[in-house]
Order: structure tokens, then C-alpha cells, then sequence
């Protein structure tokens, strides 16, 4: 069983094998027959006598493309030129001394021209009277000589070239799927749209190392490196419209101004700028206090009082940053609050600062008081995108946290999902840190906001002067770019969800 099992294979595999050498090999076009030719030949028989040795080898061999073609007709550069003499050693050899392969055969070509017999031949002179040459005539379709017929005496395909498109059969695909051997596959419809060939552009390759023993040797960077830029890259992320980020705990001290200058320093050094600070307390901030002094000493009051000149269609950015504190390290601007109590920000003022800034800038990044039943700060947490609720392990800090939560959750579907999307920011100074507090509020923080975010203890930032975004310690940088990249996350998931 198993012996005639395999016989039966064998035959099929020899009977595809068959097919595929009969496709990969054409049939030369010399077997073909040729009816056309045929009757030719028959008529030139019948005109031409019987003891005519004229063509013999030709006839012999029909197949040689050599044989059927004219070697009478003398090359381009024997040609005379008008009114010059025929040199003698071209003249025509006679009949008697022309071998029988080099003779023509007898065609009847209406284009040849006639010589006539009163023609005068001097053939011991230099001199012969003869028309010019005429060129050989086009080959018209249907005769020997014409590009895509058949001809008799030369192959039907070029060398090496396969037959295409010729199916095989059941058999012959079991044994050979890829098809005969040396066949082109099909050509496909090729696609010149933008986004497909934007697609099969190859990838850039990843940039080497930029630090480290890594970036001497031109290396790929590490694991720490790579989570960098890529924390970097979407913190860079392009929003379609102008965003704004609220930093609030109605706990004082729970560290909002130093978390929203972070958090502005490391989005405007990843975005490059458009960022900018702006302290929405009603009364009087600190973050005049911990930023640095360029240029302005504006504070919001003053851009209140201007805000007619700001708001005027031909307003640019340099009119705005005028009253606007510019940081060179983290590459964002500063709105400082009043310095004194006797100016109080409202809703409507909130409003108007918001409409202007947001026409300027891309990223709004807000401080907000310890009031939550001020209007400016409800107008805040209308406005808001993203939260960001910075704590420290200390019960007064996470109390003030819980209860805002549980306030905001109170006021509908909009701050449900603005909690949903909250980053907590855990920013502890020299001995804040409580442990017991950390352990039974930290699921608490996790299963409310999208993230817990740790802030390591920065003595830069402990010293509560002006915050220098270059002077951080490197691992503070990397927490702070991770806080950025995650708010920015949460923004784009904002943004692309519908309500």
C-alpha cells in the first residue's frame, strides 16, 4: 500500500516537473509551421526552373535568418556619391565567379528598381551611369522583418526570456507554489498616494547616546536614555487648540507655585516655548518670589489696565510679553499675581486674562489660591483640561486633597472625568515624608487620578528662592518631564474623546 502510494506521488511529481520544463522552455519558432510560407514557397518553386542553383544552401536551411536575407545589396559606404566615379574595384562580380551560397533568391519586390538593359556599363572604366540608391523599403506589417510577427527563422521569444502569465495546473501548484522557475511574478498596481509613500519611506535610525561612556562610542542610548526622549517627545505633543493645565490644593504649603514652574519649565523646554505661568490667586500669590525678575515687574492688575490695547486685532505677542516674566532656563513666561491685597481677581478678569493668553500662547499652566469657593478659581476649574493636585506625605496636605476630590465629584460628569485625568504630584521637602500616611493614602491617590507621580527632594527648590530650572538635580529633571509627559497624555486622551 504504502509502495504504490508513493509510485502514485512520484508520477505526479514527474508529470509537474514535465509541465514546468514545457512552460520554462518554449517551443523553438523553426518547428513551428508556417502556412503563409508555405504557400510562398510553393509559388517561388513554381516561377523559378528546376536546374536553377540559385538559393540551394538557403532552401536547405530555412531556419537561419542569415540565408533569407539579400547579400547583393551592397553596403552604405560603397555607395557613389552624386556625380563622383564608381571606383572599378566595386563593379559587380559575374555570375560565373559568385559561389552558389552567395547568390539571392529570386524575389519579386516591386520597390527594387528595374534596370534596364540599354543602360551603359563601362566596366573597364571609372565611370558608370546609374540612379542614385534607393533606400531599402520599410517592412510593412505581416512581412519578415516587422517587430511582434512571427518570422520565419528566428525564435518566437527573446533569449531567456520566459513565458509569462501562463497558468499551472492543479498538480503542478501542489509541487511547484512558487510558480515556474525564472517567471516574473505579476506586476502590481503601484500606488502614488502621499501616505502610502510616505509609509515606505524607511524609518529614521534612532540618534546614538548623548551622555555617558554610550555617547563616546557612538552607541545606542540606554533604557534611562530612551524613556527620556521618549517622555520628551510627548510632552512635545501638538494639541489642536490651546491648552490649559490647573495646579490646585486648597492646602497652603501643600507646594503648587514650585509643582507649576516645574511643570512649565519642563513642557517649555520640550515644546521649545508657548508655555506660559500664570499665578490665578485673588489676592496675592508668591510666585513673584520664585521666579526671576528680566525684564517686568508687571503684574496681572497691571495687564487688566491694559487689556483694551492688548485685545485689539493688530495686538502681537511682544505687546503681551511685555507685562509677562520670561524664564531663559525653562523657556516659558510668568504672570505674576497682585502684590498687594487691595486688588481682588474675579470671574470676569479671569475670563478676559484667559481669552487673551490662550490667543498667544499653546499651554497655560495655572496656580491656583487656597479659596475654592472664590470665583476665579471655579472659573479655573471650568476651564481646565488637566488637573494636576501636587500633595506631600503629610496628613494636613492629603486631607486638603481628599475633600476637593470629593467636592469636585459632586459637580457633575464634566469634573468626574477632569478627576479621572488628575495627576497627583508628590513633592516632599527634608522630613516630610510620613510613612504611615504614604501607605494609606497612596492606593487611595492611585485609584482616583490617572497617575502618582514622585518628586524627589531638591535642595534647589527646599531653598525657596526663584526657581532655576538648570540648577535641578538631574533626577528632579527627569520626575518633572515625566509629570509633563504624563498631563500631556491625559490631554490628548481629553481631546480625543468625545463628550
Amino acid at each position: 500500500m504504502t509502495d504504490s502510494h508513493n509510485s502514485g506521488q512520484h508520477k505526479d511529481r514527474e508529470a509537474a516537473a514535465a509541465e514546468v520544463r514545457r512552460m520554462w522552455q518554449p517551443t523553438p519558432s523553426w518547428t513551428q509551421p508556417d502556412d503563409n510560407e508555405a504557400v510562398e514557397e510553393k509559388t517561388e518553386d513554381a516561377d523559378q526552373p528546376v536546374d536553377q542553383p540559385v538559393g540551394a544552401l538557403s532552401q536547405d536551411f530555412p531556419a537561419d535568418s542569415w540565408a533569407a536575407k539579400p547579400v547583393d545589396q551592397p553596403a552604405p559606404w560603397t555607395q557613389p556619391q552624386a556625380g563622383q566615379p564608381t571606383p572599378s574595384w566595386t563593379q559587380p562580380v559575374p555570375d560565373s565567379a559568385a559561389s552558389s551560397w552567395s547568390q539571392p533568391e529570386a524575389e519579386d519586390d516591386e520597390d527594387e528598381p528595374q534596370k534596364s538593359e540599354d543602360t551603359p556599363v563601362f566596366g573597364g572604366s571609372s565611370f558608370q551611369s546609374q540612379e542614385p540608391p534607393t533606400p531599402p523599403a520599410q517592412p510593412q506589417a505581416g512581412q519578415p522583418g516587422q517587430p511582434g510577427q512571427f518570422q520565419h527563422g528566428q525564435p518566437s521569444q527573446a533569449p531567456g526570456q520566459l513565458p509569462q502569465g501562463q497558468p499551472l495546473s492543479p498538480a503542478a501548484q501542489h509541487f511547484f507554489p512558487q510558480g515556474i522557475p525564472g517567471q516574473q511574478a505579476p506586476q502590481q498596481n503601484l500606488s502614488f498616494r502621499t501616505d502610502d509613500l510616505i509609509q515606505a519611506l524607511p524609518l529614521p535610525r534612532e540618534a546614538p547616546a548623548e551622555r555617558g561612556v554610550r555617547s563616546v562610542l557612538r552607541l545606542r542610548p540606554g533604557t534611562q536614555e530612551r524613556s527620556e526622549r521618549l517622555a520628551r517627545a510627548t510632552a512635545a505633543t501638538a494639541f489642536r487648540r490651546p491648552v490649559t493645565i490647573v495646579v490646585a490644593n486648597p492646602k497652603g504649603g501643600s507646594g503648587k507655585t514650585p509643582t507649576t514652574l516645574l511643570l512649565s519649565g519642563a513642557l517649555g523646554q520640550a515644546r521649545g516655548g508657548g508655555v506660559v505661568a500664570w499665578d490665578n490667586n485673588e489676592l496675592r500669590g508668591n510666585m513673584h518670589l520664585r521666579t526671576h525678575d528680566t525684564n517686568s515687574r508687571s503684574t496681572v492688575t497691571d495687564m487688566l489696565q491694559a487689556m483694551p490695547m492688548l485685545t485689539q486685532p493688530d495686538a502681537r505677542l511682544g505687546d503681551v510679553a511685555a507685562y509677562l516674566r520670561h524664564q531663559v532656563a525653562g523657556q516659558y513666561d510668568v504672570l505674576t499675581s497682585a502684590t498687594t491685597t487691595y486688588a481682588q481677581i474675579e470671574a470676569k478678569d479671569f475670563d478676559q486674562i484667559h481669552r487673551l493668553l490662550s490667543r498667544f500662547y499653546k499651554v497655560l499652566v495655572i496656580d491656583t489660591g487656597n479659596n475654592e469657593g472664590s470665583s476665579n478659581w471655579r472659573e479655573a476649574m471650568k476651564a481646565a483640561d488637566a488637573l494636576v493636585i501636587p500633595i506631600k506625605w503629610k496628613s494636613l496636605s492629603c486631607a486638603a486633597a481628599v475633600q476637593m476630590l470629593e467636592e469636585l465629584d459632586n459637580q457633575g460628569p464634566e469634573a468626574q472625568r477632569l478627576i479621572r485625568r488628575a495627576v497627583i504630584a508628590v513633592s516632599n521637602g527634608p522630613g516630610d515624608v510620613n510613612k504611615d500616611v504614604e501607605k494609606q493614602l497612596r492606593p487611595y491617590f492611585e485609584s482616583r487620578a490617572a497617575a502618582v507621580i514622585d518628586i524627589p527632594t531638591d535642595m534647589h527648590i527646599a531653598a525657596e528662592g526663584p526657581l532655576d530650572h538648570s540648577a535641578l538635580q538631574p533626577a528632579t529633571r527627569r520626575a518633572a518631564l515625566e509629570l509633563a509627559a504624563k498631563v500631556s497624555e491625559q490631554i490628548t486622551i481629553a481631546l480625543n474623546t468625545p463628550r
